[in-house]
């Protein structure tokens, strides 16, 4: 473990010669002040609410259904699929068609719904980008 040579104390900012001098510690500061982020916090505001997106099972046994099957998925089917009820279907579909991943098109009373094959590529790649900043 490397070894940091404190400030003297009579001297405020004042450094011990032979010492590691960031900018914390040349400034007199315990903290270090250099540290910055690889993100922005709007890009990590925006990498939140899609991992939120993406955070709940139903949201994700959705996508998965859909993304496995070309056309389109009627909704009483993708109800019969997935562990809930076709109210909690619906609101989940409705926050995936918010957020661009997928869309509907009407067919008489029914609703088929499909991925938008183009956002979630693009959501991939940003969400991988972002991640692999990180570390």
């Amino acid at each position: 473990m490397a070894t940091r040579t404190l400030p003297i104390a009579s001297a405020p900012g004042a450094v011990a010669s032979g010492a590691v001098t960031s900018g914390a510690v040349a400034s007199g500061g315990c903290c270090d002040t250099t540290l910055v982020p690889s993100l922005s916090y709007a890009e990590a505001d925006q990498l939140s609410t899609e991992m939120t997106l993406l955070a709940h099972p139903v949201r994700l046994l959705i996508l998965d259904i859909l993304s496995r099957n070309e056309g389109q998925v009627c909704v009483c089917d993708l109800e019969a699929a997935v562990p809930v009820k076709q109210p909690t279907v619906s609101h989940h579909l409705r926050l995936l068609r918010e957020a661009g991943l997928v869309d509907s098109e009407r067919h008489g009373p029914w609703a088929y719904y499909f991925v938008r094959r183009d956002a979630l590529d693009e959501l991939r790649s940003r969400m991988s980008s972002r991640l692999s900043a990180l570390g």
